[in-house]
């Protein structure tokens, strides 16, 4: 026994009657595909559901399973505290997965609390659930600020604990596409709401779920969306499977995304191992992005890889353009990996002879030294995206109408406490969020006086 179908669905409260009071009609199509689906579960009649939610207790650095015998919930806070839920865990199954995480020294599993209370990205799906089938336990899994391949990998131990302990089991993956597709929705309209939307939903009615690691996580930000490492997590539970996908719905009346999905299983299929299919294709782009860039980015790609291989740092090499040996700047080298920022440290004014050893010494600190992340290890090196800005010499600012977070980075001073931030962020639009950041990097407090300086980049990426 195994996992027999997964599902992705909504969690709208207002699908539920005691919470809509006459309004949920207007997502009549999400609530007639929720019925649907629930009866096709009743007919599964699965041992354990299993449920991960982006709403239940959430940690930035480990997955929650919630581990308390009796899960409880009410969806009191959307005005209906009669609709009550008093569930049963899979504690045995909770147990497994967390033993398995234990002996990869994976971040999930058991925390030393035990959380006992239900979220409405749990209850919704159960509520409608329960209409149907009441006989079986629940787990339930939180998301994490832990990668994608994290969540993805959280899915493959969710697997493995259910195939070891022989369950039947369903697995719910609760999530809302975008928040921001229509301007009278309570969180209004944004373009990468709905770019988000449309390939989120090409990408689930096709189960092309190696995509799902290569949308741009600037989009996933913007677009509000709270299910994308939900159905990554998913994704893992069913890897190399053989899938059998059904659409039922797809609405955004109320301005949110609600799509509603069911891949049943019908065997093993080797060649639906999603990660290792996007590794592949990652691989082939970088391959194609490195033959066309330029000697700034080449010589801190060459850095990184024999400091992570050798632990060498290396020499100049003797074909350096003249450009990088005669002239000082500051120097900024950022790494990403998968889209997601894995290293960025610089200097604001040259500290080397050069930009050639400022470039060397800055790629070195940028994938090893920076606090926030563990250095890089070598298997990572064939994914790394590698950016350089060279900095040009900073200027006072005297009004801050001079700025545009588009075209000029900013050095935020207070005292001895400065903060930095580079042009061109794919998160910054304003100038007034630009200022807080370079002051929130500086430790600089709201009430203290501060001087601001501008200056534009040379960008190598």
């Amino acid at each position: 026994m195994s996992i027999i179908a997964s599902f992705i669905v909504p969690h709208p409260p207002l699908s539920i009657k005691e919470v809509g009071k006459g309004s949920e009609n207007q997502i009549i199509k999400t609530i007639n595909s929720y019925k649907n689906i629930s009866k096709q579960i009743s007919d599964i009649k699965p041992d354990t559901i299993i449920i991960s939610s982006p709403h239940t207790k959430v940690y930035t650095d480990y997955f929650n399973v919630l581990s308390a015998p009796n899960l409880l919930g009410t969806m009191g806070n959307f005005g209906a505290p009669q609709v009550t839920f008093n569930e049963e865990n899979d504690l045995e199954l909770v147990e497994e997965i967390d033993k398995i995480c234990k002996e990869e020294n994976f971040k999930g599993g058991i925390t030393d609390k035990k959380y006992y209370e239900l979220d409405h990205g749990t209850m919704v799906p159960l509520y409608f659930i329960k209409e149907y089938y009441k006989d079986f336990k629940i787990i339930v899994i939180g998301i994490s600020g832990l990668s994608d391949y994290n969540h993805f990998r959280m899915g493959e131990i969710i697997n493995e604990a259910v195939e070891k302990l022989g369950r039947k089991a369903v697995y719910i993956a609760s999530g809302d596409l975008s928040h921001k597709l229509q301007e009278y929705g309570p969180y209004g309209y944004i373009e990468e709401g709905k770019i988000y939307e449309e390939q989120i939903v090409e990408i689930s009615q096709k189960a092309d779920f190696k995509r799902l690691f290569s949308i741009d996580p600037v989009i996933c930000e913007k677009s509000a969306q709270c299910g994308h490492r939900s159905f990554i997590i998913m994704s893992g539970a069913i890897n190399k499977k053989e899938l059998k996908t059904t659409f039922y719905s797809h609405e955004d009346i109320t301005g949110v995304g609600y799509e509603i999905l069911s891949y049943y299983i019908n065997g093993d299929n080797e060649n639906n191992d999603y990660y290792k299919n996007y590794l592949k294709e990652e691989k082939n782009r970088l391959v194609n992005y490195y033959n066309n860039v330029d000697n700034y980015v080449l010589l801190a790609k060459k850095t990184i890889e024999e400091y992570i291989i050798k632990n060498k740092k290396i020499d100049i090499p003797y074909n350096t353009p003249k450009e990088l040996l005669d002239n000082k700047a500051g120097v900024f080298v950022s790494i990403h990996e998968f889209n997601e920022l894995r290293g960025c440290i610089g200097t604001i004014t040259p500290t080397k002879s050069n930009i050639a050893e400022e470039i060397i010494e800055n790629a070195i600190s940028a994938s090893t030294k920076d606090y926030r992340f563990n250095k890089i290890d070598k298997e990572e090196l064939p994914f790394l995206e590698i950016n350089v800005d060279v900095l040009m010499p900073a200027e006072p600012v005297e009004n801050i109408n001079e700025l545009d977070p588009k075209k000029y980075g900013i050095i935020v001073s207070s005292g001895y406490k400065r903060g930095l931030l580079l042009p061109d962020l794919d998160t910054i639009d304003t100038v007034e969020e630009q200022i807080r950041i370079a002051k929130m990097k500086g430790n600089i407090k709201d009430d203290e006086e501060i001087t601001i300086q501008k200056f534009t980049v040379e960008r190598h990426k």
